[in-house]
């Protein structure tokens, strides 16, 4: 089996993982639920005033022939909400973990405790670790939009524009999330995000096959919420496949 089957293997071992552990499951969706009725919302109002924010973009096109004008919004508007989809993926996770990070940060324990030889975690406060989440989350996020910029740019470029570049585009995302989703049992290792992405990179099919079909899954309305749970436990089964075995936990720090 290929990298890019084994990252889908992951994704469907953290989902099964989840189901078996009901209250996990259960309290995992919660952040999830909170954070998706505020994206729905946001989301909502992007497609409502799309077309209006895409006249408002582009006042050179009103002398044009009434039809290229309205081509080139109508690809504009598509490309407006298609790309507020993929970010609101990437950043619903970042905005959920940290809504949610005590419990995902003991589910990712009760992984690598299921698994055999946790690693023994840092020894840093509650307030320490919402700030690491915090900045590495806005550090993924400048990257994506960076990528965002470029991918936007490219949209409009005749068949490549529609063609390429949202495979492209699905990619991105699916690796950014892929990242969002593992900082968590990272943090649990002591890994920067510098490292964690080096990690990434050098295994880019496992983190294909994992990342991508989730954002796809995501882009579904509420599946994102019910399989949140199951991305961390997955997430931590691939930080598991990239890093080495730890030291196991002291006897009596792991959770039932």
């Amino acid at each position: 089996m290929g990298d890019l089957g084994r990252g889908l293997v992951l994704l469907a071992q953290g989902q099964r993982w989840a189901l078996r552990h009901g209250r996990d499951w259960r309290f995992g969706m919660l952040p999830a639920l909170i954070t998706f009725v505020g994206y729905a919302a946001a989301l909502a109002a992007l497609v409502i005033w799309s077309d209006d924010l895409a006249r408002w973009a582009t006042p050179f096109a009103d002398g044009w022939a009434s039809a290229w004008r309205d081509l080139f919004r109508e690809l504009l508007t598509a490309v407006l909400v298609g790309g507020g989809l993929l970010v609101a993926v990437i950043s619903f996770t970042a905005v959920t973990l940290l809504v949610g990070q005590p419990f995902y940060e003991s589910l990712a324990q009760r992984v690598d405790v299921a698994e055999g030889n946790a690693p023994e975690p840092p020894h840093r406060s509650l307030l320490r670790e919402l700030w690491v989440g915090l900045r590495d989350s806005l550090r993924v996020l400048l990257r994506v939009a960076a990528f965002g910029v470029v991918l936007f740019a490219l949209g409009f470029v005749p068949v490549v524009g529609q063609t390429v570049v949202p495979v492209i585009g699905f990619c991105v995302s699916g690796f950014f999330l892929a990242v969002e989703l593992a900082s968590v049992p990272m943090q649990r290792r002591d890994v920067g995000l510098r490292k964690q992405l080096r990690l990434m990179r050098g295994r880019l099919m496992l983190i294909l096959g994992f990342g991508v079909p989730l954002v796809l899954a995501f882009l579904i309305p509420f599946v994102a919420v019910v399989l949140m749970p199951g991305a961390v436990a997955g997430a931590t089964l691939l930080t598991r496949e990239l890093l080495p075995a730890g030291p196991p936990l002291r006897p009596g720090t792991a959770g039932d």
